[in-house]
C-alpha cells in the first residue's frame, strides 16, 4: 500500500473511532441521566422467592437479601413489605428467610422476581398509611407540581423531597414519624416525576437545576403559613436542599437541613450510575464527561472549602459507607468544613438512600434530636 493511501485509511480509521466514541458517550451519558423511578439503583439485584409462609418469606441469598432492617419488595404487578431476617429457622443454605410484614398488592409465588426497595409504601399519604392529606399544585417555573400536604399544627414546615430512582412515595417511609411530631409536611414531586413537567431533554441534572422546583415548594410553603422550614432531601433531593437553602430568595426561612445519602461528588455519582448501566468498562469515563458536558455539570464541584453553598443553618446528614452511589466521605467532609453547624449520623450496611431503612428507630431518635430545638 501507497504511504499516502496508508496515512488515508489510517486518519479514516481513527476518525470512525472518534466518531463511534462520541456516539458511544452520548449513549452512556443518558443512560447516567435518565434515572427512572422503574429503573433500579446499583445495590438492587433481582432475588427470586422461593417460598412463603405465615409471616415469612423465603429468598435467593444474596448480600442485598441478608441487609438488615425494613424494605420494600417490588417486582411485576406485586409489592410487599419485609422485616428483618429470621434466625433459627430451617431452609436451604442457598436462601435466606425475612419477615413478611405485608403484601400491598400482587401475590408472592415461588420463582416471583423481585427486588428490595427503599421506598415501603404504594400510593398517597391517605391511602398508603391513613393519614389524611389534601392534593395540591405548587406553581414552578416549567409548569404546576404535584404535592401532597399533611397538615399540622406547628408552623415549622418539613418539606420532603426524593432522589435518584425514587418518587414523592418513598419520604412516605418517615411521614408516620413527622406527623406524629405535630409538623406539617409537604411532600413534593418535580421536574421528571410522574404527573410533573418534564425534564429538559428527558435528562436529571442531579438537583443542580431541579432545585428551583424545591424553591417553589418553599415559596408555596410560606405564602400558606410556614414559618420556618426545615428541607429534608434524599440522595439528589439533598442536593436540591443545600442549593434551595442557598441561593433561595427566601433562604431566610430554611431553619434546618436533614441530608440523606447527600450526592455532593457528582462525578462519582455518574461513574457509579454508568458502570450500573452494565457499560464497558472503556466507556465509562466517555459517560462521565459526556453525561456532565449534557448536563451542565463541568467545572469545580460545589460544597467545598470556602463555596458560599456550603451550609449556613443546622445541618444533620444521615449517610453510611455502604453507599455506592453518593461516596460517605464526601459528607465526612462537608462536615468537617462546617463542624459547627454540621452533625453526621453514620448508618452501616445500608445502600443508597436506604438509611432510615436500615435502622429506623436509630434514624428517627436521631431526627427527633435534631428537629427538636427547630420546632
Amino acid at each position: 500500500m501507497r504511504p499516502v493511501t496508508a496515512t488515508a485509511a489510517a486518519v479514516t480509521t481513527l476518525l470512525g473511532v472518534g466518531a463511534a466514541a462520541i456516539a458511544a458517550g452520548r449513549y452512556a451519558s443518558d443512560a447516567a441521566l435518565k434515572i427512572a423511578p422503574d429503573r433500579p439503583l446499583p445495590g438492587d439485584p433481582r432475588l427470586t422467592v422461593h417460598a412463603t409462609a405465615a409471616g415469612q418469606i423465603t429468598l435467593t441469598r444474596t448480600l442485598a437479601a441478608q441487609r438488615p432492617g425494613t424494605y420494600g419488595l417490588a417486582g411485576q404487578d406485586v409489592h410487599a413489605i419485609v422485616g428483618p431476617a429470621l434466625d433459627g429457622v430451617p431452609h436451604p443454605v442457598d436462601t435466606v428467610v425475612r419477615r413478611l410484614e405485608s403484601i400491598g398488592h400482587g401475590t408472592l409465588e415461588p420463582g416471583t422476581k423481585v427486588r428490595m426497595t427503599p421506598q415501603l409504601h404504594i400510593g398517597d399519604p391517605t391511602s398508603a398509611l391513613g393519614i389524611e392529606h389534601i392534593d395540591v399544585s405548587v406553581p414552578g417555573e416549567l409548569g404546576p407540581l404535584p404535592a401532597w400536604y399533611v397538615p399540622g399544627p406547628r408552623d415549622t414546615w418539613v418539606i420532603a423531597v426524593h432522589g435518584l430512582g425514587a418518587t414523592r412515595e418513598h419520604p412516605l417511609n418517615l411521614l408516620p414519624f413527622l406527623h406524629g411530631r405535630r409538623l406539617p409536611v409537604l411532600g413534593i414531586g418535580y421536574r421528571g416525576d410522574p404527573d410533573a413537567p418534564e425534564a429538559p431533554e428527558g435528562i436529571g441534572h442531579l438537583g443542580y437545576t431541579e432545585w428551583r422546583d424545591l424553591d417553589a415548594a418553599l415559596r408555596f410553603a410560606v405564602r400558606n403559613g410556614a414559618n420556618r422550614v426545615v428541607l429534608h432531601g434524599w440522595s439528589t433531593g439533598a442536593t436540591m436542599a443545600l442549593h434551595a437553602a442557598a441561593n433561595s430568595a427566601l433562604r431566610d426561612r430554611v431553619s434546618g437541613l436533614v441530608l440523606d445519602s447527600p450526592v455532593l461528588d457528582r462525578e462519582a455519582t455518574l461513574r457509579a450510575l454508568a458502570t450500573a448501566r452494565h457499560l464497558p468498562g472503556p466507556l465509562v469515563p466517555l459517560a462521565v464527561k459526556a453525561a456532565q458536558s449534557k448536563a451542565g455539570l463541568l467545572g469545580d464541584q460545589p460544597f467545598a472549602a470556602g463555596d458560599t453553598q456550603l451550609p449556613t443553618v443546622p445541618t444533620l446528614i444521615i449517610h453510611g459507607p455502604d453507599d455506592t452511589i453518593a461516596p460517605w466521605r464526601s459528607s465526612r467532609e462537608l462536615v468537617a468544613r462546617r463542624p459547627e453547624l454540621i452533625q453526621l449520623h453514620t448508618v452501616r450496611s445500608a445502600p443508597h438512600a436506604a438509611m432510615w431503612n436500615a435502622d429506623p428507630a436509630r434514624y428517627e431518635e436521631a431526627l427527633r434530636r435534631f428537629l427538636t430545638p427547630l420546632m
